[in-house]
């Protein structure tokens, strides 16, 4: 069982957390992007002397932590003036605020299905309309962006694009081609690009991510890219994340407005994380990437007719299911029902996650195999 992925199902089970407290203990839960890691020292480490000190506070170090933000990013492309930084209390926020903050209301804005399930959500909350312009291929080997559709509804109004970069469910990076083209649309129509960018840390052994800010001084001048410790460290629960703001001179996007929500433990273990832990970073990249290759095995053992793409960042897998239409346009329900396997339903994501269920393989190799034995049993039997 590679580290840092090797927890005992029964240390698991005492976790107070949503991915071990959603379901009855009989369930596998495969679902919420929460990682059963052992935590990296460091962060441990600082978390417990904070403790032992009574360092329980408000997070005040709004500097300090935008330049450890800062020098962190810039491993993605280029460097992050420290001025651009916002901490912000986690990604939805820093979504939410960036839309709001730069787009007039009622403002369109384009999202790409299937795709992380509150974007709309997002979006309508801040007053905005969702505009859906599906990926191409998303059910296949090069998923990508419609960049002739974005183009339509940018021609019809739409003044915002909001990516998932890496993409969530998928795990496909957008190619540097598609968002300098992106940029270019943006700014031609006066658009603005908000990219989530909170799978980059945890790009597969190998892969480079580049960030939309990364790709052309265009997508600096139209952008703004969104990212935190959380899902690389597994820090969720400390709200803490931080905003890059590619033009701050045309975007405001004040420190003094949303910073004081940080979450002071998230902080403190946000830089433990990004300036101690990136050799835990690479070990937990190398256990999913061990993970990934356990999957190959296991589908074609035990769910053959599947299609996936193995991602290119993340912990999370996009299984097609369409072959087995005896488990209909939900198998996750089925596989919960009867199989006893809690994962995302592929509705959730779009219309487009017809058949699909996006797996969590964030886990030990035991808990990943007995899944799919469930999964397959079945599968077997529908």
């Amino acid at each position: 069982m590679p580290f840092p992925l090797d927890v005992p199902e029964s240390v698991l089970r005492n976790r107070r957390s949503q991915k071990w407290q959603a379901y009855p203990g009989d369930v596998l839960p495969l679902f919420v992007a929460e990682t059963d890691v052992v935590l990296a020292p460091a962060i441990q480490e600082r978390l417990t002397a904070a403790v032992a000190d009574g360092d329980t506070g408000y997070f005040t170090e709004i500097e300090r932590f935008a330049g450890v933000c800062a020098r962190f990013y810039s491993r993605f492309g280029y460097e992050v003036p420290e001025e651009t930084v916002v901490p912000v209390n986690d990604v939805g926020v820093g979504v939410r605020e960036t839309l709001a903050r730069t787009l007039p209301a009622g403002a369109g804005v384009v999202y790409t299905p299937p795709v992380y399930m509150p974007f709309g959500p997002w979006i309508r909350r801040v007053g905005m309309s969702p505009v859906a312009v599906p990926l191409i291929d998303h059910d296949d080997d090069n998923p990508r962006l419609d960049l002739a559709g974005i183009e339509r509804a940018l021609a019809d109004g739409a003044r915002a694009v909001l990516l998932s970069h890496p993409h969530n469910p998928t795990g496909v990076l957008h190619s540097d081609a598609e968002l300098a083209e992106l940029a270019d649309l943006a700014a031609q129509y006066d658009a603005v690009v908000v990219s989530d960018e909170i799978w980059a840390p945890l790009a597969m052994p190998g892969v480079d991510f580049r960030s939309f800010l990364a790709v052309s001084e265009t997508a600096r001048e139209v952008g703004l890219a969104i990212s935190s410790a959380s899902k690389a460290f597994n820090l969720a629960g400390l709200k803490c994340a931080f905003v890059v703001n590619g033009n701050p001179g045309k975007f405001a996007v004040p420190r003094s407005a949303l910073s004081g929500a940080v979450g002071h433990f998230g902080a403190l273990a946000g830089e433990a994380a990004m300036v101690d832990s990136l050799d835990w970073l690479d070990e937990m990249r190398a256990a999913l990437a061990s993970n990934l290759d356990l999957m190959e095995r296991l589908l074609t053992e035990h769910l053959p007719r599947a299609r996936w793409r193995r991602p290119d960042a993340g912990f999370v897998a996009w299984i097609d299911l369409r072959a087995y239409p005896g488990l209909g346009d939900d198998p996750a329900a089925l596989f919960l029902d009867e199989g006893r396997v809690a994962l995302s339903p592929g509705p959730a994501f779009g219309a487009q996650g017809k058949g699909f269920v996006r797996l969590n393989f964030a886990c030990s190799e035991e808990i990943l195999t007995e899944a799919f034995v469930r999964m397959g049993r079945v599968a077997a039997a529908h």
